[in-house]
């Protein structure tokens, strides 16, 4: 399984590290999550260089994919060329996007007639673009979610693993990143805006 979570200049790094790493909580043979950009390295809205570990048409190529968000999502989906490049299929794909990651699902055609969840700041940018924006943190219509603030990452990245692993497995990742003390509640919480949305014959962990 490869999961890609594009990543363009300008990144929120919330957004794309804290799936990365929620979603590296899964350690089984052939799990792979890569972090996907235009170039060979991005920085971040805070200046933290990172480096590309797959290209976008890898990305065009996995099994699930999470569209990052960033202070320049706005010129990602202003670039026809870079756009030309985003050949998301959510008939063979899961398709995640967090934050301003939705206006980049909504410019591709993806949203159209969906639901999404996004931040504050980019609600208006979403709506503009024809998308009903709900008030929480994560809607998942079908093989696609959307979710909005930063922190709803780790609930983007556990449903991806309760979709390719199982319940089980998202719980216990979200409750090695959870704080000590509030574990259970946390989890609770958390599954609790994820299990609704999932099928009912979800294989176990």
């Amino acid at each position: 399984m490869h999961i890609a979570i594009l990543t363009f200049e300008g990144f929120n790094e919330l957004d794309s590290l804290i799936a990365l790493n929620v979603l590296n909580r899964v350690k089984k043979p052939g799990w792979r999550v890569s972090i996907a950009c235009p170039t060979a390295r991005v920085k971040s809205m805070n200046g933290l260089v990172i480096e590309a570990q797959a290209s976008l048409q890898e990305a065009c190529d996995a099994d699930a994919v999470i569209v990052g968000s960033g202070v320049r999502t706005r010129d990602v989906v202003a670039d026809s060329e870079l756009m030309a490049q985003l050949q998301l299929d959510p008939s063979k794909q899961l398709l995640g996007a967090q934050c301003s990651g939705t206006l980049v699902l909504a410019r591709l055609g993806l949203l159209d007639g969906v639901s999404a969840c996004t931040d504050v700041t980019t609600k208006p940018w979403v709506q503009e673009a024809g998308i009903d924006v709900l008030n929480q943190p994560i809607f998942v219509s079908g093989n696609m979610a959307t979710a909005g603030g930063c922190l709803a990452s780790a609930y983007l990245a556990a449903w991806i693993i309760a979709r390719m692993e199982g319940i089980d497995a998202a719980a216990s990742a979200l409750h090695y990143v959870a704080p000590v003390g509030e574990k259970e509640d946390y989890v609770s919480r958390a599954m609790g805006h994820i299990t609704p949305f999932l099928e009912a014959d979800l294989k176990p962990a």
